[in-house]
């Protein structure tokens, strides 16, 4: 078994690369899922709390707790495909879980773009809320950083320069998948 991880800033491509990869009969492990769903379980909409979910189940379970919750949704995957992508790495802990799970099998790779790039991505796809009363992007970094997030950019084994096109984008994304 293969286990791709990709870790990013919001707004770097993450999803875009996990679209290719399910275009590829890729199985994708989303981690933002594991909090989706928390909030839902603490009756808290995902959309206005993703953020203060992530950081409590850090807090209460440690800062691998989300890497942690995705393992068995990893291993289900794993048995309809050699190659599970995991999407939304966020700290350098959570790839020290990967690492240990998975050995030499678990690859990184970091998307990568300029601020105003992905604020205008983020701001076109509309789901952030980002300047209308939502969390800014500039805060919304400042989170994702203070879980360990650079430490995870910094240990990728490949990194993907994110300002081309969405074509070329996909096509290096199919490269690396396949």
């Amino acid at each position: 078994m293969r286990v791709i991880g990709t870790v990013g800033l919001a707004g770097s491509g993450k999803g875009e690369f996990a679209t290719v990869a399910e275009e590829l009969d890729i199985p994708v492990v989303t981690m933002g899922d594991v909090i989706r769903a928390e909030c839902r379980e603490r009756g808290l909409d995902p959309a206005e709390h993703h953020g203060q979910v992530a950081q409590a189940l850090r807090q209460e379970n440690g800062p691998a707790a989300i890497a942690e919750a995705s393992l068995p949704h990893i291993e289900d995957a794993s048995a309809e495909s050699d190659t599970v992508l995991v999407d939304g790495i966020r700290a350098g802990a959570e790839v020290d879980i990967f690492e240990e799970r998975f050995g030499d099998d678990f690859t990184l790779v970091s998307i990568e773009a300029p601020f105003a790039v992905r604020e205008k991505r983020v701001n076109e796809r509309g789901r952030d809320k980002v300047g209308e009363g939502g969390e800014g992007l500039a805060a919304r970094d400042e989170r994702e950083l203070s879980f360990g997030l650079d430490e995870a950019l910094a240990r990728a084994d490949l990194t993907i320069d994110n300002t081309g096109s969405l074509a070329e984008f996909r096509k290096h994304a199919q490269r690396i998948l396949e």
